[in-house]
């Protein structure tokens, strides 16, 4: 069997890594048009940072698992192809800032259309909405070859910074196709695939279209209880209730849960506020305002969030950040990861440029390029915003520090060095409730948590 997969980013790459691994009877062929990317691939550093990937692509590459951007020869040759390309929002035209961007779904259908003289199964890795297998048969069905293919959908479920673990020991692997002998068929065939390392019982099937909602409704979910938890962060700040207390307290309702339920500066990430505004448009496309407008109020309560956390420190700061130094320690949406897309630091940062603050940042992963393009635009530059190589550099001479990515480095730094070196009062700001508040006060901080 050869496996051939279409993209190779944050999905595409593990993914492809941990089945090379698991099934090394299996030729697995990773392919993208970047050169830059597929070569990073083939270098000791990958462009992604991940823990464990190292391992498990080295075990793998130049064994059966490949990186290549041959993206024709890779089709041609495979039995089965994942789609594992961005969907970004839109930013343009009917359903700007909330519909999902197809174009790359439907440019990787017309390729593989055009190429395949084999019968194959696609499989729809890429989060899409509800109803996109239906375009892609469409597409191939018009091919030219009149090739036969079976379109299934196989979600990814992963958490960045746990992606590995994930890969190996999933809660669930989710696969959809038709109710017809052909797609039970080509549902078994991948089911074969991940039942070499996944218990047969974890391993669903559905039909295509349940499938395909099932990874938007499961992203929203989850974002819906950090919004909900934030909410009441607010209120627990104006009452003084402690929003960890809150939590616990409510996480051992066993209807309720405790997962998900860290008070937080806000989501960030790749999946969560794309997959919801995409969930908000369809149901809007469907005649369901209401359900639209219940969902939207998750993404505009985390936007909120954002913004309340940048105006805190204006406030606590005597109502100006104006020529103060502000340290940012962590840049990365959550820890374990150098993605920053949706990143909450970058909204704070934002703000407090707004309002004139010299804003020093520091992050392990993350470089520097990407965080002024990611906070200024591509190309621009503002004298105010700093990138620091270390948590010490970014705190010295700064008026306050706020930690946005809960690395563990910053749970363990010497606060009494760096309340030492900054200015005075010395105030630190916790977007992650990662630390020891009132051991920060002892030191002389005047410190502050997430609904605390």
């Amino acid at each position: 069997m050869k496996i051939c997969c279409i993209g190779a980013g944050y999905v595409g790459g593990p993914t492809m890594a941990v089945i090379a691994q698991k099934a090394p009877d299996i030729q697995v062929t990773v392919v993208d048009m970047s050169e830059a990317r597929i070569a990073a691939w083939n270098s000791p550093t990958l462009p992604i940072y991940e823990p464990g990937l190292d391992a498990v692509v080295q075990a793998a590459r130049g064994r059966n698992l490949f990186f290549s951007t041959d993206v024709k020869r890779g089709i041609a040759e495979a039995d089965i192809i994942f789609v594992a390309v961005n969907t970004p929002t839109k930013t343009y035209g009917v359903g700007a800032g909330r519909a999902a961007d197809l174009r790359y779904i439907e440019s990787v259908a017309r390729t593989i259309a055009e190429v395949a003289t084999t019968p194959k199964i696609i499989v729809e890795k890429s989060t899409i909405p509800v109803k996109t297998a239906e375009t892609i048969q469409q597409i191939l069905a018009a091919n030219a070859h009149g090739v036969k293919f079976q379109v299934l959908s196989n979600p990814e479920f992963l958490a960045e910074g746990t992606a590995v673990v994930d890969l190996f020991n999933p809660d669930r692997v989710l696969i959809g196709g038709e109710r017809t002998p052909e797609g039970e068929a080509a549902m078994a065939t991948l089911v074969g695939v991940y039942a070499r390392w996944v218990p047969r019982e974890r391993i669903l099937t559905t039909n295509l279209w349940s499938s395909e909602l099932s990874k938007l409704v499961a992203n929203a979910f989850l974002a819906q209880r950090i919004s909900s938890i934030n909410s009441i962060s607010a209120l627990c700040e104006a009452t003084g209730a402690d929003v960890d207390e809150v939590a616990n307290a409510i996480g051992k309702d066993s209807r309720i849960g405790p997962k998900f339920l860290k008070a937080s500066v806000g989501f960030g990430g790749s999946c969560f506020q794309k997959d919801i505004l995409n969930l908000v448009y369809l149901c809007a496309h469907f005649s369901l305002p209401e359900v639209a407008l219940y969902w939207e109020g998750v993404v505009q309560m985390n936007d909120w969030q954002k913004h309340r956390f940048a105006a805190r420190i204006v406030r606590t700061l005597f109502n100006t950040v104006a020529d103060k130094r502000i340290a940012v320690l962590g840049f990365a949406f959550k820890k374990d990861t150098n993605d920053t897309r949706e990143s909450a630091a970058i909204s704070v940062c934002r703000d407090l440029l707004a309002e004139q603050a010299t804003v020093v940042v520091y992050d392990p992963k993350v470089p520097a390029d990407e965080i002024r393009a990611d906070v200024l635009g591509k190309g621009q530059v503002n004298p105010r915003l700093i990138i620091a190589q270390s948590a010490a550099e970014a705190c010295t001479g700064a008026h306050a520090l706020a930690v946005l990515t809960e690395w563990d480095e910053f749970k363990t730094l010497d606060y009494a060095k760096i309340f030492a070196a900054m200015q005075k009062p010395a105030f630190a700001f916790d977007g992650r409730n990662i630390l020891d508040l009132p051991k920060l006060r002892q030191i002389g901080f005047r410190a502050f948590g997430i609904g605390k």
